[in-house]
Order: structure tokens, then sequence, then C-alpha cells
């Protein structure tokens, strides 16, 4: 069997004290793994070099401007890879559960897998109450419209790239994790939840760890799923 080729994107905002523990602790199984600093004014891109990952710049704020700007730069090499990883920078993945994540692509024909941050491998404070709730009624809102089995918005996910690009991804901030479920499910992807470990993240977050940034990814889910459930 030919093994297949991995690549895993990375937004990161400032997480000089994270980015070097996360980019070791990814298995070697990856082909290649891909920093965007979105904006970074510390040694993100310095520490994220030194650890051997490639490291892009994307100057426009939001989460989606990044993991576009990973896609941006993949499509432009000549070797296509087979399955690409989204996951955080601050350190509160697993990175060496990603080959729990992938198994389901390479093994049960899957072609999407989130990783779903249960609440008994959650370390306390982990998640902070407004992110709990947040999943819980956004997975409840997609259950409802569209009978989805998700049960969390989780950043560590896997997806074939193929069908990564049949979803001609648009949101570039908050929405960004949503927006991949939702059209999911609408082209009927096969996928399936891995129940994962979470951690206090390394950092302040920039958006749970504010009020501003929790509304404002609210609104953005939200409307996300009101849109496509009148589609």
């Amino acid at each position: 069997m030919i093994e297949p080729i991995i690549k895993v994107i990375i937004p990161a905002y400032n997480e000089q004290d994270s980015i070097t523990n996360v980019i070791n602790d990814i298995p070697k199984i990856v082909d290649e793994i891909i920093v965007i600093s979105n904006n970074s004014t510390d040694n993100t891109e310095i520490n994220a070099k030194n650890a051997g990952a490639t490291v892009l710049s994307e100057t426009r704020k939001g989460y989606g401007y990044a993991c576009l700007k990973g896609m941006d730069y993949i499509s432009e090499q000549k070797t296509k890879p087979e399955i690409i990883v989204f996951l955080d920078g601050d350190y509160s993945d697993y990175p060496e559960q990603l080959t729990e994540i992938i198994h389901p692509i390479l093994h049960d024909h899957k072609d999407f897998v989130i990783g779903s941050r249960v609440k008994e491998l959650r370390e306390s404070g982990s998640m902070t109450p407004q992110q709990v709730f947040g999943n819980w009624l956004a997975t409840f809102l997609m259950k409802l419209f569209f009978g989805a089995k998700f049960t969390d918005l989780g950043p560590f996910r896997a997806i074939k790239y193929d069908k990564l690009l049949a979803l001609n991804m648009q949101d570039k901030t908050y929405g960004w994790t949503v927006e991949m479920q939702l059209k999911a499910l609408k082209q009927k992807l096969s996928y399936v939840e891995i129940p994962v470990k979470y951690r206090n993240r390394i950092g302040v977050s920039k958006v749970s760890g504010t009020v501003k940034g929790s509304i404002f990814a609210g609104i953005k889910i939200l409307g996300w799923i009101f849109k496509y459930s009148f589609k």
C-alpha cells in the first residue's frame, strides 16, 4: 500500500510559547506541517521555522483567512495530498492523536473526521462556559435542521483533500469550522467523530477568552446554520 500524503494546516496568532510543542508532537507520518502566521507580532514564525514547519504569513486577521492561505499554498504544489488535517497552534489539542483522527479515512472509507472534545477527556477549565454552550447549541441546531450527528465544532479535524476542495470554503473568520460541517452535510460526505483529549491552552484565547470574540463567533456560527437551513 502506498503511504498517503498528509499535510497539516495550523493557523497561529502569537503562539510563540506553544507552537514548537505542537509541531514536535505531530506524528512523523505527516509530510508537511504548514503554519500560517495570522499577523503575529511575536516569535511564532521563527519558532515554527526552527521546529521544521513551512511558515506562511497572512496579514488579514481571521481563522478562515489563515486556513485559506494554507489551502492556496497546497493548490500550487505539483503533488497533491490525500488528507488535510487542521489543528490549532495553542497546544490545547494533543497532536499525537492525529493517527486516531485519520484512521477512519484510511481504513473505514470516511471522508471527514472531527475530533470531539468530550467532557470525560477535557481538562478542567479548558473550554469556557460560553464555548460549551455554543457547541451544544450549534450541534443541536444542526441535528434539528439536518439530522446531523455532530457533538462538537472541534478544530482538530481531517478531511480528504478532494472533498475539501469540493466544499468551496468561503468563511474568513469565526465560521470556518461550522461552514465545513454544514457543507459536508449538504454534500453528503461520510463522517465520524473521534473522542479527543483537550487541555488548557498556552496563553489566552483570542476568541473565547474575550467577550467580543465570543459574541462575534456565536453570531457567525448561528448565521451559517440559519443560512443553510433555508437553502
